[in-house]
């Protein structure tokens, strides 16, 4: 049996940033234990899996150890890919999900727009773990499927120093650092205590947290955020109900072929 992979650098305009996804078509689909051995196999933060139907496409995201329920970068990867590799005359593909009906579209920028679930966290008393966690004092923190975690500035989120440790109990899947940004609307790093990759170049489905926390917070609905990972990305983010649009780039790294045992 053969397999198409590609490789993709998403939320980027040049190669080496961002985050890599890597994108696998199917014709049908293949046993989930296959998918996460394929994933591991990679060894990047989420491979993306897809399968046509007669709407669009079934959508699966897997990180090296476990299934996702919704994945940003892996999702505009795969749009780059069907965009143009697969079905270069479309304009919009339509997503089906775990976390429902989902959207890419081609901007005239040449950019691709994700459409996505609104996910705003909700105010908690910050974990004590966070304070151990971290070299600088959080101000606030939010929960959604991730823990948002306020900090006082860009400068701090930049010169952020962790152990992870102290958070492998807590319920998120992921620990999303933020603060106003300088130059852009809002700054943030992505950190996961249980993952192979304790810091995630650039995650799409996290923000669709930050992105109405900031909206909330800075009283507008159109956001430019950047995330300060070694890599860094680019999304430019829009609140519209409870729909959060995020538009970025993407650069082609490697396409090939996965051989596995018939």
């Amino acid at each position: 049996m053969e397999v198409d992979i590609y490789q993709i650098d998403a939320f980027t305009d040049t190669l080496f940033g961002g985050n890599p996804a890597a994108v696998c078509p199917l014709q049908e689909w293949v046993d989930a234990a296959l998918m996460q051995r394929i994933a591991a196999e990679n060894n990047l933060a989420e491979t993306a899996f897809f399968v046509k139907n007669n709407k669009g496409y079934d959508i699966r995201w897997f990180m090296p150890h476990d299934e996702i329920d919704l994945c940003g970068h892996a999702t505009l990867a795969s749009a780059y890919v069907i965009f143009n590799y697969l079905e270069p005359q479309l304009q919009t593909i339509h997503f089906s999900s775990q976390s429902g009906p989902l959207q890419a579209q081609r901007s005239e920028n040449g950019r691709i727009t994700l459409d996505f679930p609104s996910r705003p966290p909700k105010p908690i008393p910050i974990p004590k773990a966070v304070f151990s966690t971290f070299n600088h004092t959080p101000l606030e923190a939010g929960a959604s499927r991730d823990l948002v975690v306020l900090f006082n500035s860009e400068a701090e989120i930049r010169s952020l120093q962790y152990d992870l440790t102290p958070l492998k109990d807590l319920p998120y899947l992921g620990i999303v650092a933020t603060a106003k940004g300088d130059t852009v609307d809002f700054v943030s790093r992505v950190f996961d205590a249980n993952a192979t990759m304790p810091e995630d170049p650039v995650t799409g489905s996290s923000h669709c947290s930050l992105v109405p926390y900031w909206s909330e917070k800075l009283n507008k609905t159109a956001l430019h955020a950047r995330q300060l990972s070694e890599r860094v990305g680019e999304l430019y983010c829009k609140l519209v109900e409870e729909r959060v649009y995020l538009a970025g780039d993407a650069v082609l790294y490697s396409k090939g072929t996965i051989y596995l045992p018939d």
